[in-house]
């Protein structure tokens, strides 16, 4: 009888507590949806829930309760359900043991107010976008840097489809959108994509805003911010020219600066060292910082990111061998010579804004190959991370790595990801996957002029070689090859162009017409043919591809602590 008093006395405190939680002391009941006092019913009583309810043991199936009756009388169906869960409990304690019983309560009753006091994991590991751009990257670092599995990832490119994709992933996500434009892309001479960071930045806001994303939640960045467009030209030429473009970086709005000026000019020796290029990012850091003075009161500091192994923009220019890491005492003599450089130049403040160090984590893409992550390579580098100033670990070349390698390297402090060639890989995927349809269904009949999109991609390739000359090797069938599916995707150089951008059109108008049948989706496009099956994607050919592109982000945002979908 001890015992059961014991038992019963136990319940009755907690039934006391969770009144007292949920207000009844005080009049009207009214549990927020979801909410910890929500929780703890669920968790404390058997599964079978409130009697007379639905959706999960609420009345009138949106989480609230009407009024105290319907609270009262909810109340006495669950209190005589956990009668009847304590008799039960009564009796095992006698066949099963007083410390079985002890476990039971722990879990099924003891723990009630735990549940209430446990905060959501997605909510708390998650960093808010409500603070700005800026505030939301740093607040990525910091968590990161605590021990947080959470990352952004950089959309370095300026297709219009991927930039549509992004927008819409973000929206999803409830992340920032964050865009990053090389100097070759963008640039006050237009870049190869013909438009200045001012007419960038204006494009990516215009596009956020048809699409519903507030500004506040669009991150800028400036990607290979340096020489390298001018690396042809004398160092002061090249150098003034990449100053002028961090001007108007800054200007444009842009809020994260990668300084590169690890590329020697036509007049440098074959390589540089390190006092050199750090020399030259603290130049390029303080005309920076000259555009920022500039700027409206309150506008957000600029955040930085530095270091001197960095890829080459647009991957590697051959197959070569997987890359070495960088090691831990490579880290440390780099931030030491940067910081010098800055206060050299009085950038103390600009400093302590450096979120990002650029590293090789040993992972890389060639025309065919794929150098996967192996986080045993890079312990040391991980393990490593440096206490001031508080940044973390920057990747390039990310590009095709598994979804579980991607989840690894935020693990590991590699906290910022950049990809780019995976995504336009993933559009011209879906833009060939969709040629092949239209064959299918168009080919025979003379009254209507198919696309021809990969010819008129080969032709331009062919006629202007610049953008994939150096990339591609073999004969000429291997680089027929390359020229349309290479891992390096230099095809995308090439979109924009106006006989391109005729052909895509053209078979968009032709596929526009009619829904694609599911047996030619099932066989050129077998993930959006699954899609449209189980009701989550519309068929529609602008959709087909926004879902082929966004399945890409998707594993970008899973690997940076967006809840899988």
């Amino acid at each position: 009888m001890e015992r059961w008093n014991k038992i019963t006395d136990d319940w009755s405190a907690t039934r006391k507590q969770i009144r007292l939680q949920a207000g009844t002391d005080s009049g009207f009941v009214r549990p927020a949806v979801g909410g910890g006092w929500e929780r703890g019913w669920r968790n404390m009583l058997p599964s079978r829930g409130l009697r007379g309810t639905s959706s999960g043991g609420w009345p009138n199936g949106r989480g609230r309760l009407r009024s105290e009756k319907d609270f009262l009388a909810a109340e006495a169906g669950a209190y005589e359900s956990a009668r009847q869960f304590v008799c039960m409990i009564v009796i095992a304690y006698y066949f099963i043991g007083s410390s079985s019983v002890k476990r039971i309560l722990s879990s099924r009753i003891y723990n009630a107010k735990a549940m209430d006091e446990r905060p959501n994991p997605v909510e708390t590991d998650r960093p808010a976008v409500a603070e700005g751009p800026s505030e939301y990257l740093r607040s990525v670092v910091q968590r990161n840097r605590g021990g947080g599995t959470v990352g952004s990832y950089a959309v370095c490119s300026a297709h219009p489809a991927v930039i549509d994709a992004a927008i819409q992933q973000a929206l999803e996500d409830g992340t920032c959108l964050h865009v990053e434009s090389t100097s070759s892309q963008v640039n006050q001479f237009g870049g190869y994509t013909g438009m200045t960071p001012q007419q960038f930045a204006d494009s990516i806001g215009v596009a956020a805003a048809s699409a519903g994303l507030p500004a506040g939640r669009v991150l800028l960045g400036a990607d290979h911010l340096g020489p390298f467009a001018w690396r042809h030209e004398p160092l002061a030429t090249a150098m003034a020219k990449a100053c002028d473009l961090a001007r108007r970086c800054v200007h444009a709005g842009y809020q994260k600066i990668h300084l590169d000026t690890s590329m020697p000019c036509s007049d440098d020796a074959e390589s540089l060292d390190e006092k050199a290029v750090a020399e030259r990012a603290a130049i390029l850091c303080r005309a920076a910082e000259e555009a920022c003075a500039e700027m409206p009161t309150g506008s957000p500091s600029m955040l930085y990111v530095i270091g001197t192994e960095v890829p080459p923009p647009g991957g590697e220019l051959a197959e070569g061998e997987c890359p070495a890491p960088t090691l831990v005492e490579d880290v440390h003599r780099t931030l030491d010579t940067f910081r010098s450089a800055f206060r050299a130049h009085g950038l103390f403040a600009a400093w302590e804004n450096v979120v990002g160090l650029v590293v090789q984590p040993a992972v890389d893409f060639g025309d065919t190959r794929v150098f996967d992550y192996d986080r045993q390579k890079v312990h040391a580098l991980s393990a490593g991370l440096p206490a001031s100033p508080a940044l973390v670990y920057e990747a390039h070349s990310t590009d095709y790595q598994a979804p579980a390698a991607l989840a690894e390297m935020v693990e590991d402090h590699f906290a910022i990801l950049k990809v780019g060639p995976w995504l336009t890989f993933a559009y011209r995927e879906a833009i060939f996957a969709l040629s092949a349809i239209e064959r299918e269904i168009l080919g025979h009949k003379r009254d209507v002029r198919s696309s021809q999109v990969r010819e008129a991609l080969e032709f331009e390739m062919l006629r202007n070689p610049a953008y994939w000359r150096s990339y591609y090797r073999g004969g000429d069938d291997e680089l027929r090859l390359s020229r349309a599916f290479s891992f390096s995707d230099r095809c995308r150089y090439y979109w924009p162009q106006p006989s391109v951008q005729e052909e895509v059109k053209r078979l968009l108008h032709n596929l526009g017409r009619f829904s694609c049948p599911l047996t030619l989706l099932s066989q050129y496009l077998p993930i959006e043919y699954e899609a449209i099956r189980q009701g989550a994607l519309e068929n529609d050919t602008a959709a087909l591809i926004g879902h082929h592109i966004r399945r890409v982000l998707r594993f970008y945002g899973v690997a940076c602590g967006v809840p899988a979908s």
